[in-house]
């Protein structure tokens, strides 16, 4: 199985990073979908995977649009340490999920927050999002949001590791 992975890697670390680019841009939309279509929330820990989500998007993009051996190493070096915070950020929402605080405070509502505050402070406040960590709004399979990002960000980090791994090797 180790011959498959390593010669698919070989075969082209760019198209690995397009792919890459390309499920991250679907998951980002998912997460769109789920916000704008549905109507789910994101809370303050969720706007932060989304933007480790748009991070490793952007770096797996223009990784793919670059053929030096130099790029692919830093950046599979960048995705997997983004990837990393992404997936903390993801188990540590799982594990309020699964032991929620007695007190959960996880940010203001929009409309709260542009009538009682300055526009400079309320549009970051904006970004921290306004729904509840602990709360499990969607699950496909038994999984939450959060545990479902935890195993992408894992899958993004393990396919870094072997393309750094691999380019290593290479010598």
């Amino acid at each position: 199985m180790w011959d498959v992975v390593n010669g698919w890697l070989d075969h082209s670390a760019r198209r690995v990073f397009a792919l890459i680019c390309l499920v991250c841009i679907a998951l980002l939309a998912f997460g769109m979908y789920l916000q704008h279509v549905v109507g789910l929330v994101p809370c303050p820990m969720c706007i932060v995977q989304r933007y480790a989500l748009v991070a490793v998007t952007l770096i797996a993009g223009l990784a793919s649009l670059s053929g030096k051996r130099g790029v692919y190493v830093f950046s599979a070096l960048l995705l997997l340490v983004s990837a990393g915070f992404g997936a903390f950020v993801a188990a540590r929402q799982s594990w309020l999920q699964l032991y929620p605080p007695e007190v959960a405070t996880c940010g203001r509502d929009l409309y709260g927050m542009i009538e009682n505050f300055p526009l400079q402070r309320a549009i970051p406040m904006i970004f921290k999002g306004g729904g509840d960590c602990t709360e499990i709004d969607w699950t496909f399979l038994g999984g939450s949001i959060a545990n479902w990002s935890f195993v992408c960000f894992c899958g993004i980090a393990l396919v870094s590791a072997l393309l750094i791994w691999r380019q290593a090797r290479r010598g």
